[in-house]
């Protein structure tokens, strides 16, 4: 019986599934796993489910031994695990893509409602008691009817968006490294850009790009400034992208007209600056918050564990080149 090491809480769904066959060790807290105690529960691991509060690097393979067989993520980001050792060390590495898709674009989408109508800023007015009267000129926000989405990288989540936005009336631009499926970009009548014209034409900036060295801090002062003052940034994607400092900076200076953040730079901190903007929408990484989509997270990473056990090939493996 294979010993499979759990590092998070994940829906009852994922667990049963490997405790068919499986002796599975569970973190069963809320708050994250002890660096400690996962270098000491990983010892002897065959398999291990981790989240993306946990850093599965070299130290934790060594602890684990020569018998791991795989790490299996509960995300589709896999920033947090050495790929590369993994690969090294013959050990299989998969995530959890296109299950939450469509969970992370309707938080994406309402960042972009949420940050253009000042919505955010409204929501803590009332709550707050202070005083508020309707007139005609109050917390005005602006339509994105008509307004230019400029998103950077259009994958699934991107894709998913995209559709969300154009039926509320925007047209669609993107910066990938190559082109979409000609069928995709035909429905969302999508325009490719180079990343400074699309920052200089988009009247909302959405990130759906994956973190990597490449993408670190791809949102930083320079790209700020070329942006329009009255266009917002949002980030669902990973909080390293955007140069958080740089961003306070742009949002003091009305270099751009706001933001919507899902995502921070060193989560759960957020810089202090971002905290007493009302310019900026904040949320606590909800992009795949949904019981339906956590659920299917879950069972995705157990059925990749139990096929990598079975000698199969699992259902969603990491490229190591990634």
């Amino acid at each position: 019986m294979a010993r499979v090491v759990v590092t998070g809480r994940i829906p009852d769904a994922g667990l049963d599934m490997l405790r068919k066959n499986h002796d599975v060790f569970a973190w069963a807290e809320d708050s994250p796993m002890p660096r400690e105690k996962l270098l000491d529960v990983v010892d002897g691991a065959t398999a291990i489910v981790s989240l993306l509060t946990e850093k599965i690097d070299e130290e934790v393979l060594l602890a684990a031994g020569n018998q791991l067989r795989i790490v299996a993520n509960v995300a589709v980001g896999f920033n947090n695990i050495d790929v590369a050792a993994c690969a090294a060390r013959n050990i299989v590495a998969t995530n959890t893509p296109g299950v939450l898709t469509e969970a992370t674009a309707d938080v994406a989408m309402a960042l972009i409602l949420m940050t253009t109508r000042q919505l955010g800023k409204g929501e803590r007015i009332v709550r707050s008691g202070e005083p508020w009267q309707w007139g005609m000129f109050y917390l005005l926000g602006t339509s994105v009817q008509g307004r230019q989405l400029g998103i950077i990288g259009l994958g699934q989540i991107g894709v998913a968006l995209a559709r969300r936005a154009k039926a509320f009336g925007m047209t669609i631009a993107y910066s990938n490294r190559r082109p979409v499926d000609p069928t995709i970009g035909a429905e969302l009548d999508a325009t490719r850009m180079d990343l400074r014209t699309l920052l200089a034409s988009s009247d909302v900036v959405s990130l759906h790009c994956p973190y990597s060295p490449a993408t670190h801090h791809l949102m930083s002062t320079e790209q700020f400034e070329a942006m329009k003052p009255t266009s917002y940034l949002i980030n669902t994607a990973r909080g390293p992208i955007v140069d958080e400092a740089a961003l306070v900076e742009a949002l003091q200076n009305d270099t751009i007209a706001g933001a919507g953040l899902d995502v921070f730079e060193r989560e759960p901190l957020v810089h202090p600056g971002l905290m007493r903007l009302d310019s900026v929408v904040l949320l606590p990484h909800l992009g795949s918050a949904t019981i339906e989509t956590r659920t299917a997270m879950a069972t995705l990473a157990a059925a990749n564990v139990i096929a990598v056990l079975n000698g199969e090939t699992p259902p969603t493996p990491i490229n190591p080149v990634a």
